[in-house]
């Protein structure tokens, strides 16, 4: 059994999903099994995954659901059945392969160097020399969207909505997934309010120090997203109803917004003046001459 399952919720992908990366990766013999979520497709998508899962059976896995239940469910469904074989790690990963699948293994692999981690999130940053392409709407939205969960988590998360993530299973990993989702777009915000409430539940170290999040070589937008611009206005509402939910537990930092200021007035208080001539502070010099006045 490979120590890490992959959930892919899929929702009539027939058209969208590049097959042959799927064949390339499997034919790898990765560290990953792949369990496939129907989420009620009504077009070949379960045909398609039925014919991946039959010519490598070791590394993949279907599971149908009878109706569309969305994309929060359909996470939330695999991960309960990818338990069940007992993984080391389990994942969720978008089917359109914005995030290519090699990134799976450097995920596995960070994780087990750093078992502090229980998470390692995919992270959409622009930066020189990646190739992270996305239309500029949904970008600097996106942003928005990302400072707002940051407010409402207390938790200064560059990227939330990114489809690519994995967890290590712990005792309470589980618990994560127990219940249904208050969205079925914005879900990862609420799981990452459910682990910061086991921060105070079962006294586990703080997301700041348990959460990785990992910056990609590549990320492409595929043509055919189900997600549209209209959408973040409904994150809105959803993102409310998650702050409602767990408004009343401690989530990871009650002080987010004052952290900023307290450490730079610390400073100031801290540093005490400095003669420009000696470039030491004025109570040094000003206790060196006095000694040097009683010697005299």
């Amino acid at each position: 059994m490979p120590p890490v399952t992959i959930v892919i919720p899929c929702y009539n992908e027939a058209t969208r999903m590049d097959v042959e990366a799927y064949v390339r990766y499997l034919l790898q013999e990765p560290l990953s099994q792949l369990l496939f979520v129907d989420d009620g497709s009504t077009d070949g998508t379960p045909d398609l995954l039925q014919d991946l899962c039959d010519c490598n059976p070791d590394h993949c896995q279907l599971l149908k659901l009878q109706s569309n239940g969305g994309k929060a469910e359909a996470v939330r469904q695999g991960v309960l059945h990818a338990l069940q074989g007992q993984p080391q790690y389990i994942g969720y990963w978008d089917a359109d392969l914005a995030t290519p699948l090699d990134v799976i293994d450097d995920f596995f692999h960070h994780l087990q160097r750093h078992p502090e981690f229980r998470l390692i999130m995919g992270a959409r940053v622009c930066l020189l020399g990646r190739s992270v392409k996305r239309h500029p709407a949904r970008h600097y939205l996106g942003r928005l969207f990302a400072a707002a969960a940051s407010f409402t988590l207390r938790l200064p998360v560059y990227d939330t909505q990114c489809g690519a993530k994995l967890f290590r299973v712990t005792d309470n990993f589980a618990s994560l997934f127990q219940q249904p989702f208050v969205s079925q777009w914005i879900f990862d915000v609420e799981i990452l309010a459910r682990l910061a409430t086991l921060v105070h539940t079962h006294g586990e170290p703080p997301l700041s120090t348990s959460i990785y999040e990992w910056p990609l070589q590549q990320w492409h937008d595929v043509h055919g997203s189900k997600v549209r611009t209209t959408d973040f206005l409904g994150a809105a509402f959803n993102l409310l109803s998650i702050y409602r939910r767990y408004r009343h537990l401690p989530l990871a930092n009650q002080n987010y917004l004052e952290l900023g200021p307290v450490a730079i007035s610390t400073v100031k208080q801290d540093i005490a003046p400095v003669d420009r001539k000696t470039t030491k502070p004025k109570k040094e010099v000003t206790r060196q001459r006095q000694q040097t006045d009683s010697v005299a």
